[in-house]
């Protein structure tokens, strides 16, 4: 007999033919075999326990942060000058003091490199590891994170601070469970409080548990009656809701004001420092992914201007970030990144700014199980492409997974049960790794 669709014979008809005896349809048996077909491996813990994703939205430059060309003529050098580092022979930016004394710490990837030149889509690519598709929302590095690993501690295992910083920041087309925890306060502000963390007025702990076992049977019994995600999501917020509520340990995490004032000082009583400060203390907590921004980089126009007015406070921050992991004895199993959706043009502008340059630019990444103190890649003379190693999108998050357990080609199942693999074509780069 030949076959027919899907490649199916004699004997697959046959086995149809019996799933319809159980009341199974073939759309039924095409979902059953997509899921037989499904690469499917178990996610174990690796070097990395947490990650810390600071993104730098509007395309940040990398002449003028991690790849200087002080040999360049002036019109690609720019206007900055560069500083030597702790790494013999490797430079930075001016502004970057903090970060110069922490290189040998560092892997600086001097030739990321896509092909999206547009805010929406390079940013797309960032977050999810994956060019963006009319016909599929993916779901951010976060939430893959969240749905391969369980809570530690009571404490979600996804936090944005201090929101969700775009669209692509979500859940895709994992359920709405997997969605980052938001704090809905900005922790740099004077009165920080995350919202709804505490017991509200005149509610005490026997209160609070009775309530909760009156909604847990409500909860059964809607639940019995209709099952979807909507439903399944909510059930699963409110039980990660009571366990941050119920547990001092954990919503104290969230409390930056139990720190030392000298440590505060040492990372900026600012936004910046106040984000990655308070990362610090959610991924110490038990936090597996935390995803925070700082500033706008969207430099067309007076780059040096703009460079020397955001930097230093997040130069300091993320300085000190770096040594109190360190200290901490944390380094080692937290993977730190900063990354922007592209670069910026090789040649300043006649605004003396830069424009969107997707086909060189720098991610610099710390701890977790990676490599310290070396330069991975690198650009021509111009800064224009990658000249040696060049780092795809999908290479560089098939190796944060890879530090995290997580093998980037399972497959995980999208709508109408189509396998989807967590990154298309990405390899490993050993270089980068211990």
């Amino acid at each position: 007999m030949k076959c027919l669709g899907n490649n199916i014979g004699r004997r697959g008809f046959m086995h149809v033919g019996f799933l319809g005896g159980l009341g199974l349809t073939l759309s039924d048996y095409f979902r059953i075999q997509a899921q037989a077909d499904q690469k499917f491996y178990e996610s174990k813990e690796g070097p990395a326990k947490s990650v810390i994703f600071i993104f730098m939205p509007g395309g940040m430059c990398h002449q003028e942060t991690f790849d200087p060309k002080p040999y360049a003529p002036i019109e690609y050098r720019g206007p900055m000058n560069s500083i030597d580092t702790k790494v013999e022979g490797v430079r930075v930016n001016e502004a970057w003091k903090q970060t110069a004394q922490v290189a040998d710490k560092l892997a600086i990837c001097r030739s990321m490199t896509h092909g999206e030149a547009a805010h929406e889509r390079g940013t797309h690519n960032m977050f999810t590891g994956y060019r963006p598709s009319p016909a599929l929302m993916f779901p951010s590095m976060g939430s893959v994170v969240a749905h391969e690993f369980g809570p530690r501690n009571n404490l979600p295992q996804y936090v944005c601070v201090p929101g969700q910083p775009n669209q692509f920041a979500g859940t895709g087309y994992l359920s709405s469970s997997y969605a980052g925890f938001s704090l809905g306060a900005d922790p740099a502000s004077g009165n920080f409080k995350v919202k709804d963390l505490n017991l509200p007025g005149g509610v005490d702990e026997g209160r609070f548990t009775r309530r909760r076992r009156i909604l847990d049977s409500v909860n059964s019994y809607f639940k019995a009656k209709e099952k979807s995600d909507s439903l399944d999501a909510v059930d699963t917020f409110y039980n990660r809701a009571y366990s941050l509520i119920s547990s001092q340990k954990a919503r104290e995490a969230f409390d930056i004001n139990k720190e030392d004032g000298k440590l505060r000082d040492e990372y900026g009583r600012n936004t910046a420092g106040a984000r990655l400060l308070l990362a610090r203390r959610l991924v110490e907590s038990g936090v597996r992914f935390v995803t925070t921004t700082y500033g706008g980089w969207d430099m067309h126009s007076n780059i040096a201007g703009g460079i020397r007015g955001q930097v230093p406070p997040f130069d300091q921050a993320f300085g000190a970030l770096i040594r109190d992991l360190t200290n901490r004895g944390l380094l080692d199993s937290t993977l730190v990144c900063i990354a922007s959706e592209f670069g910026r043009t090789p040649k300043i502008n006649g605004n003396a700014g830069r424009d969107h340059w997707p086909k060189v630019f720098s991610v610099l990444m710390a701890g977790g199980g990676l490599k310290q103190g070396i330069v991975y890649g690198s650009s021509n003379s111009t800064a224009s492409e990658p000249e040696e190693n060049a780092l795809t999108v999908e290479d560089w998050a098939t190796t944060i997974y890879n530090r995290l357990g997580i093998v980037a080609d399972k497959e995980l199942m999208s709508p109408g049960d189509r396998p989807i693999e967590i990154v298309n074509g990405g390899k490993v780069r050993k270089e980068l790794i211990v």
